[in-house]
């Protein structure tokens, strides 16, 4: 059932693996990049209780030594004082250049680790394991890597890209229910941004695979990674193409930061409602059917999603503090916030010349329901 794709980037191409038991093959499937039959991991405290012993035995069963270190759960790790023990701990532990680092829980641990391999002895190769389903589908492939400022998130980071990706569909088990929903935000996204059927798709299956369809689950990583891998190959950096992903981000980014990081707002549940957000933009300024934003949202409540900036409890800034929290995007260039908006569903484009007298329309509304 182990379906496969390749991320095309030259020298620096590499294979993405979705299916079950991935773990339990870990050591024959990282044998050919080892220059030595040991793996340094860096996983979370929640992932290594499941998982850690299934991924040594997986390591071990090919003669694999592992090291590993558990850094707590939640986005907070993904700062300074966790970036600083990660690399601390990998110094420590005589990680040579030729070693391979191994990325092992959700989008946290996949950023986190592969900044620490990229400025360890001026980069360390690396391989994800990712455990969430948001990683799976997005942070995992791609290359970007990094931690978040107190400015904003993931503002400080570099490119590079995994040698290997390992999508084990089985560890999607032990998610709880809001955190795989949360993932979901970064799937729905494909079809938004670039896939009109997929989303069709997505409006008729979406139930089964939260309810543990296995193959529901594979098609859905399988394309939403397909069509990552696809913009990835066309504009690595991000000149070009590669902002569609951002679609939801914006507004995403500024909700996370209004809630501080914190469990009040997870990141797919921030996609889902900037998702939402960008399409009423979108609707207001002219672009796409006024039935679409609708859609949009119809779809995440029956998915059982937040769709709405009302469905984040406690206080938030008001619309003025979010236009100065989005300010602090990667993607502001002169000083112009770029959105991502959209013609209909599966029709996103760039756009840097937004008025923004709209967006601070759309937030108050939103703001206000």
């Amino acid at each position: 059932m182990t379906q496969n794709l390749d991320v095309a980037l030259g020298e620096r191409s590499y294979e993405i693996l979705i299916g079950p038991g991935l773990l339990s093959q870990a050591g024959a499937l990282v044998l050919p990049f080892l220059n030595q039959k040991r793996v340094f991991v860096l996983t979370d405290e929640n992932v290594a209780a499941l998982h850690l012993e299934t991924l040594r035995e997986g390591f071990g069963a090919s003669g694999v030594m592992m090291e590993a270190l558990a850094l707590p759960a939640g986005e907070k790790t993904k700062g300074w004082p966790g970036l600083e023990r990660a690399v601390e701990w990998l110094i420590e532990q005589r990680v040579e250049r030729s070693d391979i680092v191994v990325a092992f829980g959700g989008g946290v641990i996949g950023d986190l680790t592969g900044f620490a391999a990229a400025i360890l002895r001026r980069g360390v190769d690396f391989i994800q394991i990712p455990t969430s389903l948001l990683a799976q589908v997005d942070s995992s492939v791609g290359g970007k890597t990094g931690i978040n400022s107190v400015q904003g998130k993931n503002l400080i980071g570099a490119f590079h890209q995994p040698k290997l990706v390992l999508a084990d569909t089985d560890v999607l088990t032990t998610l709880p229910n809001r955190e795989f929903i949360s993932g979901y935000g970064e799937v729905v996204k494909y079809g938004l941004l670039g896939d009109a059927d997929f989303f069709e798709w997505l409006e008729a299956n979406g139930p089964s695979l939260t309810k543990g369809d296995e193959a529901a689950r594979i098609r859905a990583i399988h394309r939403s990674c397909e069509m990552k891998a696809d913009i990835v190959a066309r504009d690595e950096k991000e000149k070009g193409d590669r902002a569609l992903l951002n679609l939801g981000h914006t507004f995403g980014h500024a909700l996370e930061a209004a809630t501080g990081y914190s469990d009040r707002l997870l990141h797919g549940e921030g996609v889902a409602i900037g998702c939402a957000l960008a399409f009423e933009l979108s609707m207001r300024l002219g672009l796409c059917p006024q039935e679409d934003p609708s859609r949009v949202r119809a779809h995440l409540a029956a998915m059982g999603m937040k769709k709405d900036i009302s469905d984040i409890s406690g206080e938030l800034p008001d619309a003025d503090g979010l236009i100065r929290l989005m300010g602090q995007d990667k993607k502001v260039s002169d000083g112009k916030i770029a959105f991502i908006l959209a013609r209909g569903i599966g029709q996103a484009y760039v756009e840097k010349h937004v008025d923004m007298a709209v967006v601070k329309a759309v937030l108050e509304d939103a703001l206000q329901a």
